[in-house]
């Protein structure tokens, strides 16, 4: 490979590459038990980040210079075997080009914001450390060459979303949302596992370029096609919060206000839309599954504007308002409009992102905006509001009930499964070791009777 192309392929892998070494590198100071101050965190972090970003910025218009529309960088294997092996690639196009700016930017912005929305905050560093986990993870979903590569940017994502829910870990709230977040992503990653078995199965190879490229040719009948979408929609439900999984998400703003930000109003939230985007050519071999596409964006949508319209907290509203667009985007993909999803998820992200950083203000926002129309009168009540029953408001304060619905339905069967398979597992290991030969252990002679007028051991 020539000097000037080698270099360029390592600016493109220093985009994930950096935040992930930064990662590391608070990581070992804060495990040596040592405390690292505020502006040595920040410093290490945000360069990470600005460095990041730069190289997003040269690897894309490097690539835009060039004639191809697709660029795929290998950079190293990681294991092979007789027949399979998982190279670390990354893939350039407009679609993983538009999210990696995207990404970088506002994990950027969100950085610097952070530095003074939680000064003397005792995470300081912790929030941190998640932050460059989670950049990492997700400059690598949006920016991979294969499903492999998402995978593990995905489960990267969820981990470090779990552990930013929890981050005021001395209340129970917040640590009952990162837990019922984390099992939700655990529930449906299981659909992206079994997507990504399958389509190594029916194509032999899960890179983007060669299962779903302009040159590759994928046709699948409509069984394995439509199996393999459900796979993946069930994923992409469960990472976007669409119903009946839209539980989570407004318990996720007992996390930090950044954080909120950055992974429920700009990023993480986009990451199933990402993946429906990127594997485009296979949903147009499935109809049934853009149609539960689109059912299931529409159900989230009404769901979302109807409950959206009586929280009585500026977080909650907004994290039911996120429910309502990303539905309207799954609508969006399910008619085939990706060009339209693409340019609505990144005006949505830009969006929701200012919006949850203000919110810590609304209430002087609400106040000022009264004291400009103190002379002005208040609007009438929408007429639709009018004629809905008081029963219907009830149950939109209650969220009609999904959450206990999900629960009774869903997660109990589930647990009442796994106990009984971990039971019946007991039972076989039981048998087998209870018909496995066992070592005879021979008894210990007794003691030989001490002959008359004999001393004695003991006092009588």
């Amino acid at each position: 490979m020539p000097v000037p192309e080698l270099a360029w392929t390592w600016l493109t892998a220093m985009v994930p590459l950096s935040p992930l070494l930064a990662f590391f590198s608070l990581g070992t100071v804060m495990f040596l038990h040592r405390a690292p101050s505020e502006r040595w965190v920040a410093r290490l972090v945000l360069g990470a980040l600005w460095l990041s970003w730069g190289c997003a910025v040269a690897t894309v218009f490097h690539w835009l210079s060039r004639p191809e529309a697709v660029r795929v960088i290998r950079l190293c294997p990681w294991f092979s075997s007789s027949d399979s092996s998982f190279d670390v690639t990354l893939q350039l196009d407009p679609l993983s080009a538009t999210m990696w700016l995207l990404t970088s930017l506002l994990t950027l912005l969100i950085g610097r914001f952070s530095v003074s929305y939680l000064h003397r905050e005792p995470g300081f560093a912790r929030f941190f450390l998640l932050l460059s986990m989670f950049s990492s993870g997700m400059l690598l979903l949006v920016g991979g060459g294969s499903l492999d590569m998402l995978f593990v940017g995905w489960e990267w994502v969820g981990l470090a979303s779990a552990l930013l829910i929890g981050f005021f870990h001395e209340r129970s709230a917040p640590l009952n949302a990162g837990l019922r977040a984390f099992g939700t992503y655990r529930l449906c990653d299981m659909g992206l596992l079994a997507g990504l078995v399958l389509l190594h199965h029916l194509t032999g190879t899960t890179e983007w370029s060669g299962a779903f490229g302009p040159g590759a040719g994928m046709h699948l009948s409509a069984l394995p096609a439509t199996a393999l979408s459900l796979c993946l929609l069930l994923a992409a439900m469960g990472k976007s919060a669409q119903f009946p999984f839209s539980g989570w998400l407004p318990r996720a703003m007992e996390g930090p206000t950044p954080s909120s930000a950055l992974f429920y109003g700009a990023l993480s939230v986009h990451a199933g839309l990402y993946l429906l985007l990127r594997t485009a050519p296979l949903l147009e071999q499935a109809p049934l599954a853009k149609g539960a596409l689109v059912v299931v964006g529409l159900l989230t949508a009404i769901y979302a504007t109807v409950v959206w319209r009586v929280q009585t907290d500026v977080k909650s509203a907004l994290a039911h308002g996120v429910l309502t667009q990303v539905g309207l985007m799954f609508v969006e993909v399910g008619m085939g409009l990706y060009t339209l999803a693409l340019v609505h998820l990144v005006a949505h992200a830009c969006l929701r992102c200012l919006q949850l950083l203000r919110a810590p203000s609304a209430l002087r926002d609400v106040q000022a905006r009264r004291a400009a129309l103190r002379n002005t009168r208040a609007p009438s009540i929408v007429t639709a509001h009018s004629l809905l029953p008081t029963r219907f408001y009830r149950l939109a304060l209650e969220r009609f009930a999904v959450d206990v619905l999900f629960e009774r339905w869903l997660v109990q069967p589930v647990l009442r499964l796994g106990h009984r398979l971990d039971g019946a597992e007991r039972r076989w290991v039981g048998g087998l070791d209870s018909g496995a030969s066992r070592p005879e252990v021979t008894p210990a002679p007794r003691p030989a009777e001490s002959a008359p007028g004999s001393p004695t051991t003991g006092a009588a």
